[in-house]
């Protein structure tokens, strides 16, 4: 199996990407969990929203998905830079789950998408602030990392080829 994190700042493209690449390579793609959890909240999430969604990543994580390409539409990485934005820290349950099931690539996708606002999006305007601190959460891990960038079929196609890049050296 090799997992794959696909990870960028709100309105980069992720989940639309992990589709894409989904349909036309046959990809497992497991779903971004997050925003379906807060979108069903009827209240501001909190951190225990956040400590269950946590929960839920880790679990899709470590899970044995066979012989496989496995795109995480939002993964580990993304949650400790929130807790740390939102709450200062993060839990061990992100810190361990980085550590014990760590990704073999990233998809680091740029901010160079129009934003698109909605009701669950909050630092739109802060997008190359975020693409920065992921970044350097990629490099501290050590685990290679391609970032996409481009519109449409630019997007999905140097995707495409940074996975095929990464799996022909395997």
């Amino acid at each position: 199996m090799v997992r794959i994190g696909v990870i960028g700042a709100e309105s980069s493209g992720k989940s639309t990407l992990c589709r894409e690449l989904s349909e036309r390579c046959g990809y497992t793609c497991i779903e971004e969990y997050a925003r379906t959890y807060v979108e069903a909240l009827c209240r501001p999430y909190c951190r225990a929203d956040l400590d269950a969604i946590a929960r839920h990543l880790s679990r899709q994580i470590s899970a044995d998905y066979g012989n496989s390409v496995v795109l995480f539409d939002t993964e580990m990485i993304i949650m400790k830079v929130w807790y740390e934005h939102v709450y200062g820290s993060a839990p061990a349950l992100v810190t361990d789950t980085l550590r014990d099931y760590p990704m073999d690539h990233y998809l680091l996708l740029a901010p160079d998408l129009p934003a698109v606002p909605d009701a669950v999006r909050e630092n739109l305007d802060q997008r190359e602030y975020f693409f920065q601190l992921y970044e350097r959460e990629i490099r501290a891990t050590n685990i290679p990392y391609t970032v996409i960038r481009g519109i449409g079929d630019t997007r999905l196609l140097s995707a495409e080829q940074a996975i095929r890049t990464y799996l022909s050296r395997l």
